[in-house]
């Protein structure tokens, strides 16, 4: 989406406010989104529990600063509510590395197999999946299947290959990977260690195992914020997408968060290139205009919702544990 200099002079972040309260909006930001947007969004968290904490509001339109897939999770459970993302190319890489049709002929392939997928996929892939898993979820959703049931996991294989390590289940991985993760570097993180001996390093499961060996606390973004909260020292090391550590940041003020490092030995190269096509100027764009909107065929989204049904059903209490809640609550101080 290109956008001109028409919106110099403009106090975008009032216009958004008038907006919001026009459209009888809901502003829901991802923790990978930029700090300025974080700051005006009435809620702040992970993808899953950001659409069912706009189901659960009276708003007319839902304005989900974050990527595709999110969005489309928001209009699976919110049907009746008009569901706008500010930039529509905002898409992710796992999401990429699923086509549809081929996760299809894979799954025809296996039909002694079910599909746990995880939630970084197309409402196509959910809708051709049995259950939908979170990072937080998946382990918790794993020890309730039989273990002789033959599972297909994708399309994160790094996150696969973590819950095969963890829990000793096998596993028929889909080879998809997140650019973002995929960027640690091994020997970089090294460095950094070595620059500040005794700091813990805390990584998403999405990370390859080379990152993982290393780090003292491996789990959801959720998680990560929680260890962040209970360590008892002063500096974290932190292998997920750094736009995270603006929340960290805000609610740790005493703690220092070092992003990790990718290949070039910084973190540039870790943030999320389809997060940061969302700005203040798409989003009041997205209001003003209710595009672009987030449209899904009814069968198919029945079809994607029973999968997401099913991951609450076996592990509802796994979302929304530990997002930082309303922008207009205090600060928060616990999980």
């Amino acid at each position: 989406m290109e956008l001109t200099n028409s919106f110099a002079g403009l106090d975008l972040r009032a216009e958004i406010e008038r907006l919001r309260k026009e459209r009888n909006a809901v502003i829901l930001a991802h923790y990978y989104q930029k700090p300025e947007l974080q700051d005006l969004a009435d809620f702040v968290g992970d993808s899953l529990d950001l659409s069912r904490k706009a189901q659960a509001t009276d708003a007319d339109v839902i304005a989900f600063c974050g990527v595709r897939f999110m969005a489309e999770t928001a209009k699976i459970l919110s049907p009746d509510k008009t569901v706008v993302l500010p930039d529509i190319d905002a898409g992710c890489s796992l999401e990429d590395s699923c086509p549809p049709e081929q996760f299809a002929a894979f799954r025809a392939a296996h039909p002694d197999h079910i599909a746990l997928t995880y939630i970084n996929c197309s409402t196509e892939v959910k809708a051709l999946s049995d259950i939908i898993v979170t990072s937080s979820s998946a382990e918790t959703i794993l020890a309730q299947l039989p273990r002789d049931q033959k599972i297909i996991f994708g399309p994160d294989r790094n996150l696969g290959g973590y819950l095969q390590r963890k829990t000793g289940r096998e596993l028929l991985l889909w080879p998809g990977v997140c650019i973002v993760h995929e960027a640690f570097s091994e020997t970089e993180l090294m460095k950094l260690k070595a620059q500040h001996p005794g700091a813990p390093v805390a990584a998403h499961p999405e990370c390859p195992a080379v990152i993982l060996d290393h780090a003292d606390y491996v789990g959801s973004t959720r998680g990560i914020l929680e260890y962040a909260q209970a360590m008892t020292g002063d500096t974290l090391i932190v292998a997920t997408e750094p736009h995270i550590i603006h929340q960290m940041e805000k609610a740790m003020p005493a703690k220092r968060f070092i992003g990790a490092p990718g290949a070039d030995g910084n973190c540039n190269c870790n943030i999320c290139p389809y997060m940061a096509l969302n700005t203040m100027e798409k989003l009041y764009v997205a209001l003003r205009d209710l595009t672009p909107r987030i449209e899904i065929e009814e069968s198919l989204r029945v079809k994607a919702k029973s999968s997401l049904d099913a991951m609450l059903a076996m592990a509802s209490g796994t979302v929304g544990q530990g997002d930082l809640g309303p922008r207009r609550a205090v600060p928060v101080t616990g999980d």
